[in-house]
């Protein structure tokens, strides 16, 4: 046979299925040239031909996924535009825990999450929910970084989200709410903890005082940058 075939069309010889080449065979299309199937391609795994970048349709076109598929993604997802909630993870507490220090210290160890972004661009928004938090004296709350591997910051915002005492034997019992954006610039995992301190270190700060149906809850979402 030539070397070169050249045909307008390959129809099978008999049914309607054409196999192309043999198991362990290479199909080169050459530099220059389409391929074009206008109906339905069924493949278990589309690579790039060379380098690491695979590129996916032109400028313009539009891919639809239908309704009952779904796209699972193991790797990092980036270029959609930024703002997409990547990850978000909680935690709960309702213990009675107690500060008495003029010092950031956690409320409770216990008392905390563990996110690991996926890129160092993104931005981890933290939304924290005191119930029962109450003060004898003037307190500040705030939240604690801790990076694995590297260093703990108790005071990420860099202001104190204050709390007005005015105990006067009785317990005010309010609820506490702040929210922050964080930039930790880290892929490690980092572990978030809701923190206060005394004004002075000589009273108390005390969280889930109610001593019934309390739940404080501490809030992180990875926001792609």
């Amino acid at each position: 046979m030539a070397s070169v075939l050249k045909v307008d069309k390959l129809d099978p010889q008999s049914g309607t299925a054409l196999e192309i080449g043999t198991s362990g065979d290479t199909v080169t299309v050459p530099t220059g040239a389409g391929l074009t199937v206008t109906d339905e391609v069924k493949t278990n795994k589309i690579s790039p031909a060379t380098g690491a970048a695979f590129a996916l349709g032109d400028s313009g076109d539009t891919f639809t996924v239908p309704s009952g598929a779904t796209i699972v993604n193991s790797g990092t997802a980036t270029g959609f535009g930024g703002g997409i909630v990547l990850q978000a993870v909680q935690d709960t507490h309702a213990a009675l825990c107690t500060i008495t220090t003029a010092t950031w210290t956690p409320f409770s160890a216990s008392f905390a999450v563990t996110i690991t972004p996926a890129s160092t661009d993104n931005d981890i928004l933290l939304l924290v929910s005191l119930c029962g938090v109450d003060s004898e004296d003037y307190g500040f709350l705030d939240i604690q970084r801790a990076i694995s591997g590297g260093t703990t910051t108790s005071n990420i915002s860099g202001v104190d989200y204050g709390m007005s005492g005015g105990w006067t034997g009785g317990a005010n019992r309010h609820g506490q709410g702040y929210m922050f954006l964080d930039s930790p610039s880290t892929t490690s995992a980092i572990t978030y903890s809701p923190t206060g301190r005394d004004d002075e270190g000589s009273h108390w700060i005390k969280l889930n005082r109610n001593g019934v149906k309390n739940l404080s809850s501490i809030i992180a979402m990875e926001i792609e940058g």
